[in-house]
């Protein structure tokens, strides 16, 4: 699979982690749930939104993993976070590098989406994902 992320410089501010838009070339298209923070049990794990954060992110590792595909194939991301405020930033970004530990996710098109609620009132995020894959 080839991925290549456009960020229209002249037009558009930077996209720091992140990229306006993908273009993938490949064979199969994967598209994964949308992922929470439970573990292997179903509990949500504890630690509030960067723990939940981070358990998602792995969990939507896994799911990629186990369709055939890896990190590097996702083309676009879409997070869901209960109550979203801006100060809720700095949490989603150190999630983000806890779970980089084990998977080497890509810069890739992004959209975070503000919701009121999610389907249990224990989940604070739903992360869910594409990618394009040989």
């Amino acid at each position: 699979m080839v991925s290549t992320s456009h960020n229209p410089v002249d037009t558009q501010p930077p996209a720091p982690g992140f990229a306006h838009a993908t273009s993938a070339t490949g064979s199969r298209s994967i598209h994964i749930s949308g992922q929470v923070g439970t573990d292997a049990s179903g509990r949500v794990v504890e630690g509030g939104l960067a723990a939940q954060t981070t358990q998602a992110l792995l969990n939507l590792g896994r799911a990629l993993e186990a369709a055939g595909g890896k990190a590097a194939d996702l083309v676009s991301v879409r997070f869901y976070v209960v109550d979203w405020d801006p100060s809720k930033f700095e949490a989603l970004g150190a999630a983000g590098a806890a779970a980089r530990v084990h998977y080497e996710f890509p810069e890739t098109a992004v959209t975070l989406v503000g919701v009121a609620a999610l389907f249990t009132p224990e989940h604070l995020i739903e992360i869910e994902g594409v990618a394009v894959a040989d």
